[in-house]
């Protein structure tokens, strides 16, 4: 849990939106992002909605699964850094079997499926700052 100073620097204006079609697995990242960091997390379902959803509410790191229905993560990252405002924005993608050399030429941070909860927090941090 966030120490009571942390919690004080807690920054709603550094948002996370995680693609994750699996609901558990989405649910408890939302859960480790918003008890663990002072950052806000936002669960959307698919690409699909996560494109409607960026016209929105701008994110400051994408989380998304590789494995997603309709279009897969490397399809969402193309198309949301397509978008000049959001171009910048650093990416995480997670799944049990990755694309290593798609993630590498776009500069996407890859996880593997199951993963270390410790070492994905410090990875969200390290992105943020």
């Amino acid at each position: 849990m966030l120490k009571e100073n942390e919690m004080e620097a807690r920054n709603p204006s550094q948002r996370v939106m995680i693609v994750e079609d699996d609901i558990y697995i989405g649910a408890f990242l939302v859960e480790a992002i918003t008890g663990e960091t002072p950052y806000e997390a936002l669960l959307v379902a698919n690409g699909l909605e996560a494109l409607e959803a960026i016209k929105h509410l701008k994110p400051n790191l994408m989380i998304l699964d590789y494995h997603l229905p309709g279009i897969n993560g490397l399809e969402l990252y193309d198309r949301v850094h397509s978008l000049p405002e959001m171009q910048q924005v650093p990416t995480i993608m997670m799944s049990a079997r990755l694309p290593q050399r798609e993630l590498e030429m776009r500069a996407i941070v890859g996880i593997n499926k199951p993963f270390d909860l410790d070492d994905f927090l410090e990875q969200v941090k390290k992105l943020l700052k």
